[in-house]
This record gives structure tokens, sequence and C-alpha cells, in this order.
């Protein structure tokens, strides 16, 4: 009957708590019973309370414990309650799903226990004993429940943690070990309770040594006299001496409470707990930081030794870690406070301090300095600006020089992030100056180191300077990033100096992370989508060195692999008429056999299809001339109007003329501008939409192949050939022949040439149309003058 009646209550939450039933076996394992429900309630027919478990599936009674006056319960992680059960001559666990559940049973059984009863959950009484010694086993069961009542009557003792020290003394003088453990029990649980008055009081001055003490009796870890180490073994060691008393204590309340929180406890205390302790610490930086930053003696001082050239270079590195210790507490203060503080030391000179420290060889005294330059920099970027900029300041030089220097530890990260802060056009403040600054007198560094890195073109054993891999990944990282945030100034900087040679020079390096730099810097300017630069990208055929790596790796599957096809298909997609006629065109014959890769067969498809409606375009507009001119006039009229005009041209219209006529026969004509142009590189195909077959110079066409409109089509020396639209950009950027990358002399040479070629290119067009409109005049106002259609290329 009292089974049944438990039974009724098991939906309330506040009686029945899920646990999981465990014994210890007779081999000394624990073995479990299955997942159940306790409660505490009334035995049937009796006055005692007990234990009650119900299994969860089958509501069967697993077990009926009277709950004993004896001292046989114990707890473990504040989830486990575990007895010496004599019905079962074994031992008997409970282990809790919620921690909360834990504390509700364990708080009746205490409450059995002290003889208090108790009909529902807000008639419990909890009654702290007196602190002696003979009461340490109920203080500690009372402090093992964990709940907040505990820790409203630890606190309403004040000097509850002063007698229960005094009886630590008296136990560690004794040498009581057995009371010594229940002590440490008691300390040890009520930090568990993560109350922050309680640590307050446990933590101050005049108690957190005798708590420490207090911790150093845990029974699973070999004993060790901490406070002997916190007071003898540390060394407190002022950089300037503090005056200020309160922040003296809070310095070394900090050290002390990062001590418990690592050595003591460590990896066991609850994140909620250690959550605690780190605002403790958190609360006593702000407060450290603001006497300090409102003490200016201590600060004219600081500086007054950083300058001396007396101050040793020991005195002056404990200085320099305070100064940064300094500068990391500031991030604590309101961000009013922070700007001002960073104002203060900007007037004391810390700028001209820290460029001192960066000229310096110690690896530790740079990485300070720039830990130091770092944070100031985050907080705000326009005094550091305002200072760069002077005439007299090259501390951005000083920070290029350091990226060239091999400091390990990703010491080249931290400079090129802050000068990456500086040229930031994202983040608001003055930065064209710095910008100006850097492209004039810094960039050129940079790219010559990477020149100067990669071993020769011609395969020469010429010694290359010795430059970290790291170093050179941080400048590929840097030029990225100019390319995304100063488009207009990379755009004029970068075909003049002749950086994107350069760069792709790292595809000649061992090294495969550096050849993908290269290639993944010529992907940021691709992407970029610049049409002058893609015109100097053709021009002087700067993806031969890319291909040429792609295809020596052959099939290997790899990062280099998969960059390549990656541009390719950034080409396809984008649909960049200009670089895909450009790649395929050049470098299909290397390409043809990596076929097999989609990238690679859907980049030619796109080519093929780009032909197609080229070609297409170029036919309609051919049959639109020839209908319409032969309805107003015939086409020997025109042709001899056509041939009287040339030959009253000056040599000039007629040289231009060459540059857009077609030969009647190819041995018959010379060849025009951009066909020479083309002869030079052979693995470059034919500038035309359509291939023509009197490319071949031994080519006779048979009299059945033409008809007599195009023998006399031929045969007249004045008619012009049908262009495409889209042809004469082609034909503007045809690339040059290949040459050895980086040789500024050669490439100087060849954009003069192609700039003497645009030139007369644009005087043909110019003559051209002005030859049309006179034949517009001449013709009969009946005719339809379609020349200008078909012989006015767009794109000029």
């Amino acid at each position: 009957m009292g089974s049944q009646s438990k039974l009724q209550n098991k939906d309330d939450s506040t009686s029945l708590k899920r646990i999981k039933m465990y014994h210890l076996s007779a081999s000394g394992k624990w073995e479990s019973h299955g997942i159940g429900h306790v409660s505490v309630d009334y035995a049937e027919g009796s006055k005692e309370q007990a234990l009650f478990v119900f299994d969860e599936d089958d509501e069967e009674l697993l077990l009926e414990h009277p709950i004993s006056l004896e001292d046989i319960y114990h707890v473990q992680d504040r989830t486990i309650i575990s007895w010496q059960d004599p019905d079962f001559l074994t031992e008997i666990a409970l282990s809790f799903q919620e921690m909360t559940d834990c504390s509700y049973i364990w708080l009746h059984i205490h409450n059995v226990q002290g003889n208090v009863h108790f009909g529902s959950p807000a008639s419990k009484v909890l009654r702290m004993p007196t602190v002696e010694l003979s009461n340490l086993h109920g203080i500690l069961k009372i402090v093992e429940c964990g709940t907040t009542q505990v820790a409203k009557l630890l606190l309403q003792d004040q000097d509850f943690f002063k007698k229960l020290v005094a009886l630590f003394r008296i136990c560690e003088d004794s040498d009581n070990g057995e009371r010594l453990l229940l002590i440490f029990k008691i300390v040890r649980g009520i930090i568990s309770l993560n109350n922050s008055s309680i640590f307050e009081r446990i933590f101050g001055d005049d108690l957190i040594l005798d708590i420490i003490g207090c911790l150093e009796n845990c029974p699973n870890a070999p004993k060790r006299n901490h406070r002997k180490f916190l007071t003898e073994d540390v060394v407190f060691r002022e950089a300037i001496p503090i005056k200020n008393a309160p922040a003296l204590s809070k310095i070394h309340q900090n050290y002390r409470l990062n001590y418990i929180k690592d050595v003591i406890f460590p990896n066991i205390l609850e994140d909620e707990i250690v959550a605690s302790i780190n605002s403790i610490i958190h609360s006593n930086n702000a407060a450290i930081i603001s006497f300090v930053k409102d003490d200016s003696n201590l600060i004219k001082e600081l500086f007054a030794r950083l300058k001396a050239l007396t101050t040793s270079v020991n005195s002056k590195k404990i200085l320099w870690q305070f100064l940064h210790e300094f500068c990391v507490l500031s991030k604590t203060l309101k961000w009013a406070s922070q700007l001002q503080f960073l104002r203060d030391l900007a007037n004391e000179g810390i700028f001209d301090i820290i460029a001192d420290v960066l000229r310096n060889d110690d690896q530790n005294l740079v990485s300070i300095g720039t830990g130091i330059l770092n944070i100031l920099c985050e907080l705000d970027q326009n005094i550091l600006v305002s200072h760069i900029t002077r005439p007299e300041v090259d501390l951005l030089g000083i920070l290029v020089k350091n990226i060239l220097k091999d400091f390990g530890d990703n010491m080249q990260f931290q400079f090129v992030e802050i000068i990456q802060s500086l040229l930031d056009t994202t983040i608001p403040g003055p930065k064209e100056k710095v910008t100006e600054i850097f492209y004039e007198k810094h960039l050129s560094q940079l790219i010559d180191a990477i020149a100067s890195s990669c071993p020769p073109n011609n395969g020469g054993k010429i010694k290359c300077k010795s430059m970290s891999v790291d170093v050179l990944l941080r400048i590929c990282d840097l030029l990225g990033f100019c390319v995304q945030h100063h488009p207009y100034r990379i755009k004029c900087y970068l075909p003049l100096n002749n950086t994107i040679a350069k760069v792709l020079n790292l595809t000649r390096r061992r090294d495969k992370c550096l050849v993908v730099a290269g290639i993944r810097f010529m992907r940021t300017l691709v992407a970029h989508s610049d049409e002058y630069l893609v015109d100097h990208i053709v021009t002087d055929n700067l993806f031969s060195p890319i291909v040429e790596v792609f295809v020596a790796n052959g099939y290997r599957y790899n990062l280099l692999h998969s960059t390549v096809l990656e541009l390719f298909e950034y080409i396809k997609k984008e649909n960049m008429k200009l670089l895909l006629r450009y790649v395929v065109d050049t470098f299909w014959d290397q390409l043809f056999k990596f076929e097999k890769f989609p990238s690679i067969s859907e980049l030619k498809v796109a080519y093929d299809k780009l032909l197609e409606g080229a070609g297409t375009s170029t036919t309609t507009t051919t049959t639109t001339t020839t209908t319409t001119t032969t309805n107003t006039t015939s086409m020997e009229e025109v042709e001899d109007e056509d041939k009287d005009h040339f030959s009253e041209g000056s040599a000039e219209d007629n040289s231009a003329s060459v540059c857009l006529t077609s030969a009647a026969h190819p041995g018959d004509s010379e060849p025009s501008i951009s066909d020479q142009g083309l002869s030079s590189n052979p693995s470059i195909r034919s500038g035309t939409l359509v291939d023509y077959d009197d490319d071949d110079e031994n080519y006779e066409p048979s009299p059945t192949e033409m008809s007599e409109t195009e023998e006399k089509k031929l045969a007249s020396p004045c008619k012009r050939k049908l262009v495409s639209m889209e042809e004469p950009e082609l034909k503007r950027f045809q690339p040059v022949p290949n040459k050895s990358l980086g040789n500024d002399d050669e490439w100087k040479c060849s954009t003069a040439n192609s700039d003497e070629s645009k030139k007369k290119e644009l005087e043909c067009q110019r003559d051209l149309s002005r030859d049309v409109d006179m034949e517009d005049q001449q013709s009969s106002n009946e005719m339809v003058s379609t020349t200008s259609l078909v012989d006015r290329p767009e794109g000029f």
C-alpha cells in the first residue's frame, strides 16, 4: 500500500528526482540497477522517513531505505549520494541527473538526521552548528548541501571564516590529519557555493593565505606548501614604485587568485566558479589601471627612465614589460578613458620610444614594442597616423624593414597587420597621406625582396638572397590587400614597375606554398576585373609562368593544381572574353592534354561558343551590307570610286589602309601591322574571329571554290575586309613574344612600341572615317551607305 501511494505522486517534480542506481559488487565494481526516480517520504506504518526508488519503465519499487541517523551518507561531485546499506550488506550509490536534485535529497537526509520534520519544501530549516572541532562533521554536511540557503547561513555569522581559520591553525599545530581533511572539504565546499560575497571575504588580504593553507591537505594530490611558495619563493618586482596601497593589494590578490585557479585546482573547478574568479580579477585590473593612470608622477618617471641613456638594458626590458602590461590593462577602462590614456602616452613620446625599440635586434624587445604599438593602433589610429605623416618620422619604414627580417614567432604577421590597419580605407581616418608614403617609399622594397629571392628565368646559378618562406608569404598577403583596397593606385603602380612579373617569379621557387601564393596574387588581380590591368596581363603574356608550373605539375592533385583550375574556372564563369581568348589561343597546345578536367574542357567550350557567336554576328552584317549595296548601285562603280579616291591619298593614308584592308591574294599584299605582331609569336593564333584559309602562302583556291562575285571582291584592290566589331579589341591586346620576367628594359621597350602602334591605329580609324564621309557625299541620295557599319570597328 505504501508503494502505491508513492506512485500516485510520481508526476510531482518536487518529490521524484531522476537517478541511476548502483551497488558495489563483491569484485569491487559498480553494477547498475537501472534508471528510476527517488523520493523521500514516510514508510508505511511508521513515523520514520525513507528513500523510495521506483523503476522508470515499469514503476517497480527498486529500493526502500529508511534514512539512518548514523553518519553513513556521502556526497561526491554534488551529483552522487552513496552509503553502506545494512540490509544489502553492500554500498549503494544514487547518481542524479541534476545537481539541484542531489542537493534536494541531501537536504532531506540532513534534516531527518537533525530530527527536523517537515511536510513541504517551504518548511525546511537549516541551523549552522557552532564552529568547534566537535562540530566539523555537521558543518561539512550543511556545506555539502550546496544551496543558496547555506550561503546565507555562512554570511550571517560575520566571524565564521575567522573561526574556521583558527580551527585550522589549531589542527595544523597538533598535526591532526583527520580534522585537517575535514576542514579541506569544508573550504572546498564553500568555494563550490560560487558566491561572490563569500569570495570577497575569504580572498581578502587577512584570510587568503590561511584559506590556501586549508587547501594544502588535498587527499588526491601530493602535499605542497603553497604558502611558503607565495610568501618566500615569489618575488614581487616593481619596475616603478607604486605608492598606492589599494592598487598594491589588488595586484597581490590577482596573483593569488590565478594561483588557486591554475595550480591548486587545475582543470577541476567548474566553469561557473572559474568565471566568477576571472570576474574578480577583471574588476581588480580596472581598479589598478585607474590608480596608476591618475598618478602623473609615475608615468613621467617611467618615460624618463626609458629615455635615459644611463638606464641599463635589463632595466629597460623590465620597464618595457611594465608598459606593455600597463597598455593591456588599459583595455578594461571605458572608451573615453582609453582615448585619454592614449593621448597622455602620445604626449610623453611613446611612439618615438617604440621606434627605437623596433630598431633593436633583441627579439623579445621587438615583440614587446610591436605588441604595444598594436594595442595603441586598436585604440585610436588617427593619433598614430598623425605621428607617421610627420616628415622627420620613419616609423612606417621601420615596420617595412622588420617585415624583411626573420624574427620568427610569427612576428611578420604582426608587422603586416599594423601596416594593413594603417592602409585600410574602410576604417575612417585620414589615411591618404600614409598610403602615399607607403607607395612612394616602401612598397618597392617588398617587391625587390621577392625578385631577389627567386632564381633567374634562364636557369642560371646566380645566388639568391636568403629570405624565409614566412616573410615572402606575408609580403604576398600585403600585396593582395593593396589590390583590394587601393584599386586606382595599384592599377597605376603595377604596370609601371613590372610588379606582376616580379611576383610571379615565385613560381620558380621550390616551395609549393610560394608558388601558390604567386598564383593567388594573379587570381586577386583577375577578380579585380580592371580593363587596364587585364590589358597589361595579356600584352606581357603574364599567364605564361602559371601555365608552365601547371603543366610541370602534371596530374598530381595538390593545392597548386586546384588553385590554377580555380583561376581558369573564374575566367570562364565571369565570361572574361579577352582573358578567355588569350588563354586558349596562347596555351591550348599545352593545356589540351588536361582536357579531362572539367575546368579545362569547359574553358574550351566557352571559347568555342564565343567564336561561334562572333562569327554569326559577322555573317549577318556581311549579308546586310551586300544586299543593300546591290539594290542602289553596282558593285563595280563603288570599287572604281574607291580606287580613284585612294589613289589621291597621301602616303600616310596608304599605310593606314594597309592596317584594315585584306589583300586579294596572300602573296600580293604587304603584311598588316597586326599580322606582324602575330607573326612574332608563333604560339599565338590568328586574331580574326573567322579562320581564313589564305593564311597558307602556298594555298591556291580552285575555280570551283570561288564565285564570280567573290573573284571581283578579291580582284578589287580597294575593297576592305569585313571585320567583326570585337576584332580590333583582340588586335589591340595581342601578346608580345614571351620575354624574361623581371627585365625592365625590355618591358619598357615593348610598352613604347605598343603605344606607338595604338596611335597609328587611331590615325587609321580617323582617316578611314573621313574617306567614308566623302564617299557618302558622292553617292546617290537613294543609296543607303552601309560601309561605315562594316568598316568602322568599335572599341577604339
